[in-house]
């Protein structure tokens, strides 16, 4: 089914750009994105799209942080313009170990330190001297030791604690938080010295709601002790794959559970038996487990259940009829299992879902018939299925759809004209090689969309033409090697774009980057395999948003693009060549 390609692999990157930024560890996210929203730090007036002015206190935050050097001590300040000015420099990356010292006993509520630089046990002295103040601390990705974090036992009061990629952390510094009985929120992601037994700490959090063991690898046998945990609600345990049927039975005591994700763990048809009796369970995410349709027994009893993800599992046709007693789900993913057709034929009485993904599933023209009846449908995701022209039609009456992925399917032009109507869409993905100029054409009516996806399609100067009806497009990838500077002039007026791909059109330009340097919004831009040179890299100084640039196979060399990155572009922080 080709469900391999490195193309598809790519995608979530380009999608965290636009909706957020680049994070500067954002290959240490985890398996869960496929629930994720990222939010970027704006100041705008969304009705009237402006840029709001900064109060007069901001003002004055600003230029203190500007100034840090010249203070000793915050400490008579009151506490919310405190932290104000520590979250300010946590910001705009000015605070050091030396500026850290001003904040000392300041009473700070928060202090958000997830993946900033050069946090060690040095921080912690300062970061304890807020006492019972302090209700969430976040040392992500710090050099953090067991040593250091038994300074948290002065902090009594701290409700969430985020200690994600802390590899200094074992059982030992685990132990420093067991009088933390306020804890509602504990994340401990890829902490790959915590075992079985550190995990008896957690017996005491009695107030834990959310906890976070992503990529654990040795808690094993460790769930034991969270059956006393009765307000735990959310459990992440994605990507640990030392989690077996056995871990699964404690779990049956935690009534009030709604979120549960064991994604790539060993757990089996066998092991989701003692999820039936979390009735309040909302979501489920089991992918890449080794279950089959089997396991929708136990799952049928779940009549809370809103969100399921079952892809990459061993669910075949045989059982799937039992998809049918799901009637409460609003987003259910099946991608990348071996399905057909028939699948569909028990998925129309869902009446209630909202998304849908079928990505490199036997699905063809024939199936879609049964989700014709599913109007309250807002994303569908086809990707990789033998759905073609005629299949289309059966998807024109859905009219609440918003996002839809063809990407390597058979459709062609002709079989645009069915989504023409479909004026609620606002993501399409037609990364097909089928698509020209002319089914660009069929879709000018789709005046509200702000992600479009022409990958692969034979796309010209001519078809360019046909952009100027998405104003709002947010996101514009075409790289089907037809365009030349001619076509990017119709491009440059996009003014709302935050991510362009116009990868291995070879005919490009430095023109190109000139018009390009009008896209003042762009977060995102790749321009590889084309003949853009070093000399052209002068008009990309206007994109100060810009935060990733892709030259690859041009005339530019990775020197260039960090002088670029030095002189002009200070918030640039992947680029290739590197």
């Amino acid at each position: 089914m080709g469900g391999a390609c490195s193309r598809k692999r790519d995608q979530q990157t380009n999608d965290d750009i636009v909706l957020g930024g680049v994070s500067r560890r954002y290959s240490k996210s985890g398996s869960s994105k496929w629930l994720g929203t990222a939010f970027s730090r704006a100041s705008v007036d969304n009705k009237q799209g402006n840029t709001i002015p900064p109060s007069l206190m901001e003002l004055c935050i600003y230029k203190i942080s500007q100034e840090i050097d010249e203070y000793g001590t915050f400490s008579m300040l009151p506490r919310d313009i405190s932290q104000q000015i520590f979250n300010e420099l946590v910001y705009s990356q000015r605070l050091n170990e030396a500026s850290l010292e001003a904040f000392l006993d300041c009473a700070l509520q928060d202090i958000n330190l997830g993946e900033y630089p050069g946090v060690d046990d040095t921080w912690m002295d300062v970061i304890s001297s807020q006492g019972s103040s302090l209700l969430s601390t976040d040392l992500s990705g710090s050099d953090v030791t067991d040593s250091g974090l038994l300074h948290i036992k002065e902090c009594k009061n701290v409700e969430a604690l985020n200690l994600n990629f802390c590899e200094h952390i074992s059982d030992v510094g685990l132990g420093c938080i067991t009088g933390l009985s306020n804890l509602t929120s504990l994340s401990l992601k890829r902490n790959t010295s915590i075992s079985a037994k550190g995990m008896s700490v957690l017996s005491g959090l009695v107030n834990l709601s959310k906890l976070d063991l992503e990529r654990c690898s040795g808690i094993h046998g460790g769930l034991v002790h969270l059956r006393g945990l009765k307000k735990l609600e959310a459990l992440n345990m994605n990507c640990c794959n030392c989690i077996t049927d056995a871990d699964m039975k404690p779990l049956s005591d935690l009534t009030n559970m709604k979120e549960l994700q064991i994604s790539s763990s060993k757990v089996t048809d066998n092991g989701v038996t003692f999820l039936k009796g979390l009735h309040k369970l909302t979501l489920l995410n089991m992918e890449r487990c080794p279950i089959t349709a089997a396991c929708l027994d136990s799952l049928s009893d779940l009549v809370a259940l809103l969100f399921l993800n079952v892809s990459r599992s061993n669910i075949t046709d045989d059982g799937c009829d039992k998809f049918s007693k799901l009637k409460s789900l609003k987003v259910l993913n099946l991608g990348f299992n071996d399905m057909s057709d028939a699948v569909l034929a028990h998925l129309k009485g869902l009446i209630n879902l909202e998304s849908l993904n079928l990505d490199s599933c036997r699905i063809g023209d024939k199936g879609l018939i049964h989700l014709a009846g599913l109007v309250r449908l807002k994303c569908l995701e086809l990707s990789d299925t033998e759905v073609g022209n005629n299949g289309l039609r059966h998807l024109s009456g859905l009219v609440n759809l918003e996002s839809l992925n063809l990407s390597f399917t058979v459709i062609t032009d002709g079989g645009l004209r069915h989504l023409a109507k479909l004026s609620c869409i606002r993501s399409l993905n037609l990364d097909v090689r089928q698509i020209t100029d002319a089914g660009l054409a069929i879709l000018t009516s789709l005046t509200g969309l702000t992600h479009l996806d022409l990958f692969c399609a034979k796309i010209t100067d001519i078809g360019t033409n046909h952009l100027r009806n998405f104003k709002k497009l947010r996101s514009l990838e075409i790289c089907g090697g037809g365009l030349t500077d001619a076509g990017v002039k119709n491009i440059k007026d996009l003014k709302s774009l935050m991510l362009l791909n116009l990868s291995q059109n070879s005919h490009l330009s430095d023109k190109s980057l000139e018009m390009i340097s009008e896209l003042t919004d762009l977060v995102s831009l790749n321009v590889s395999s084309s003949r853009v040179t070093s000399a052209g890299l002068k008009h990309l100084t206007s994109l100060k948003k810009l935060k990733s640039l892709s030259l690859e196979s041009t005339k530019v060399t990775a020197n260039d693009i960090k002088k670029l990155h030095e002189s002009h572009l200070p918030h640039l922080v992947t680029f290739r060549p590197e």
